[in-house]
């Protein structure tokens, strides 16, 4: 499944997957625990081929830094995102040495730390740019 089914909702936790449309949204199913949800037009939703990560010369899509971190780790999850904040920002720079920590802080490094391993949980680890091809579910 391609990043383009993955979701963000504001407010809660997690990732969700994209399931189908409904008459007022959509409905999604959290990576978490299978729980589905109904998302209304209210939620702020993101979905992570959408997202980019500032750099000092760039943005560098989220599925460039996945990719990454998946080489890094050979696939594996990564630290938690519960470790100290200078923990975390030391493994980011690891990751993307050229990320501009002016604009990305620790909250999003975290973020991102806790939507990989998420994903690397769920087997939906595939980060190549191919991957957005018509795959069904």
């Amino acid at each position: 499944m391609s990043l383009e089914k993955i979701l963000s909702i504001s407010g809660k936790p997690g990732l969700y997957k994209l399931k189908g449309q409904t008459r007022t949204g959509f409905l999604a199913e959290s990576l978490q625990d299978g729980r589905k949800v109904n998302v209304s037009g209210r939620h702020n939703v993101s979905l992570l081929s959408e997202i980019a990560i500032y750099t000092l010369t760039e943005e560098v899509p989220l599925r460039e830094v996945f990719q990454k971190m998946s080489e890094k780790e050979n696939g594996e999850k990564a630290i938690s995102h519960k470790e100290p904040k200078i923990k975390l920002e030391e493994y980011f720079f690891e990751v993307l040495p050229e990320y501009d920590e002016d604009r990305v802080y620790a909250s999003d490094i975290k973020k991102v730390i806790q939507w990989y391993n998420l994903l690397v949980e769920n087997d939906l680890a595939d980060f190549s740019e191919g991957n957005a091809t018509s795959e069904e579910e």
